[in-house]
């Protein structure tokens, strides 16, 4: 994380930064400033670790999931034939549509304007 998204996000501007550096300087003085910048610079660094390996638990777990989702829709698929063989799933609804229907004289045909 930059200091400059640091700043940003809390809407410092440069003037509000170099006051800040004159407190820091007069309450702590020059000899624990470079103790302070150490103190922070570690702190910054255990928390780039922590997100990182937050976000690689996630990743592995996120691909655990797919690959339980990927073989039971594989384990699906092998059940149900007609999922594997879309051409003979087509050829028996093509069959049924092709049926003609019974239009005798005792049936009426369905008026579209009702």
């Amino acid at each position: 994380m930059t200091p400059a998204i640091i700043f940003g996000f809390f809407n410092i501007s440069g003037g509000e930064i170099f006051i800040i550096m004159i407190v820091v300087f007069l309450i702590f003085g020059p000899d624990k400033i470079p103790e302070i910048a150490r103190w922070v610079g570690k702190g910054m660094g255990e928390i780039k670790r922590a997100t990182s390996d937050i976000r690689d638990e996630i990743s592995r777990e996120t691909e655990d999931l797919k690959a339980g989702a990927d073989k039971l829709k594989e384990e699906l698929t092998i059940e149900n034939p007609l999922k594997k063989n879309p051409a003979a799933k087509s050829n028996q609804t093509n069959a049924s549509e092709s049926k003609p229907e019974k239009q005798g004289p005792d049936r009426k045909k369905a008026d579209p304007h009702l």
